[in-house]
Order: structure tokens, then C-alpha cells, then sequence
């Protein structure tokens, strides 16, 4: 006859390979086929250090920084490739219009970035909870509210489209949450007139540098 206390080792033993397999299926660190995320965090634009000439030269642009607010929505339509839509708040820049001889005009413009991207994850369907991906993509930039310090004068940033890359990291917590930072280059290029007149472009050509959290669906 079993003892009890021997019976009650036997079936535990027996149950635990299958608590165990449920618990790791409630814990799916994976990234795969049908995954729906988003991912929030603070970014920062940065623009190239030299963003080109206007007025047959003799004027220099150059671009300031700006940090706010931004978002993305992805999906993944393999466990390895996905799509994913960048999307921010406006940045605010300070254009810095330095003559020749010293001479130095304030300008300024706000900018609305979306980008849309395909991703490639060389850890996506596997258990990691290191999951790196890169993109690349097109980026459209709608630039508003333009200002020159010039009694007036009216200043116009055309919009843009360009090619964009990025790279990006999930720390993976668990099944829905990870921590994310990323970089991502975009090729904005603008044509600018001055009282309807074309007086070259000025190349922006930022990083934006996001760090944030993302969840999954």
C-alpha cells in the first residue's frame, strides 16, 4: 500500500513540469507574428552641426536642438518584420542666421516629423529578453509658425521628404512592458523663401535619440 505523503510527492512531481510549461507560457518574452505595440518616451533632435548656406552664401544657418514628447505604433507581420510609425509633438527650433561680417538674424520654426519604417528583429520569435531591431523608411516633415527678426519679412520653410534609418534596443520586463531607447537619422532638407523670394535650403538632417518604455498588445 502507497503512503499517502508518498503519493501526494508523486503527483507534485508529476503536475510540476506542467506549472512550470504554463508559467513560461505566461511569460512570453518573444516578439512575434501579430504583436501590435507602442512605444512612448522624451526625444531629442539634434540636426547636423552644418545646415547650409542661403542667399547666394552670404548668409550661414545654423539649427538648434529641441526636446518634447513622442510615440510610435507598430505591428509585426512576421516573427523577425515589422512596420512602425513614429510620431512626436512639434519641436521648436531657434535658426541662427550668421552674416559674413559678423552680423548674426534670429529665426525660428516649428517642425512635425512622422516616420514610417520597416523594422527587421534578429531575436524576434525567440525567448530573449534582449531585443534588438533596426529600420529603415521615409520621413515627412510639415514646418509652421516660421519667424525671422526682420521688420516685415516674411520667412517659409517648404516641407520635406527624405530617407530615414534607425536602430533600437527593448530591454524586455515581461510579456507586455520593456524598457526602449533608440536613434534614428533622418534626411530633412528644406527649401526656404523670403518674401516669396528662394534663397537656397537649409539641411536639418537630425538624430533624434528617444528613450521611454514600450508596451505590447
Amino acid at each position: 500500500m502507497r503512503h499517502p505523503l508518498a503519493s501526494s510527492l508523486l503527483l507534485t512531481a508529476l503536475a510540476s513540469p506542467a506549472l512550470v510549461s504554463t508559467q513560461v507560457l505566461a511569460t512570453d518574452l518573444s516578439y512575434g507574428q501579430g504583436d501590435f505595440y507602442t512605444r512612448m518616451g522624451v526625444a531629442k533632435v539634434v540636426p547636423e552641426s552644418d545646415n547650409g548656406n542661403l542667399a547666394s552664401g552670404s548668409l550661414s544657418a545654423d539649427v538648434d536642438s529641441d526636446s518634447g514628447f513622442a510615440f510610435t505604433l507598430g505591428y509585426r507581420f512576421t516573427d523577425k518584420l515589422g512596420i512602425e510609425l513614429l510620431g512626436a509633438q512639434e519641436f521648436d527650433h531657434n535658426i541662427n542666421l550668421k552674416g559674413a561680417d559678423g552680423s548674426s538674424i534670429n529665426a525660428s520654426t516649428s517642425e512635425l516629423p512622422p516616420t514610417l519604417f520597416l523594422q527587421y528583429y534578429p531575436m524576434g520569435g525567440m525567448q530573449s529578453r534582449i531585443q534588438p531591431y533596426v529600420g529603415i523608411g521615409v520621413n515627412y516633415t510639415a514646418f509652421s509658425d516660421e519667424k525671422i527678426s526682420v521688420d516685415g519679412a516674411d520667412l517659409e520653410l517648404d516641407d520635406s521628404w527624405g530617407a530615414a534609418g534607425q536602430v533600437g534596443l527593448d530591454l524586455v520586463i515581461d510579456e507586455h512592458w520593456a524598457v526602449n531607447a533608440s536613434a534614428t537619422y533622418a534626411d530633412i532638407d528644406s527649401d526656404v523663401s523670403l518674401n516669396g523670394d528662394d534663397i537656397g535650403s537649409v539641411d536639418i538632417d537630425p538624430w533624434v535619440i528617444m528613450s521611454g518604455v514600450s508596451f505590447r498588445f
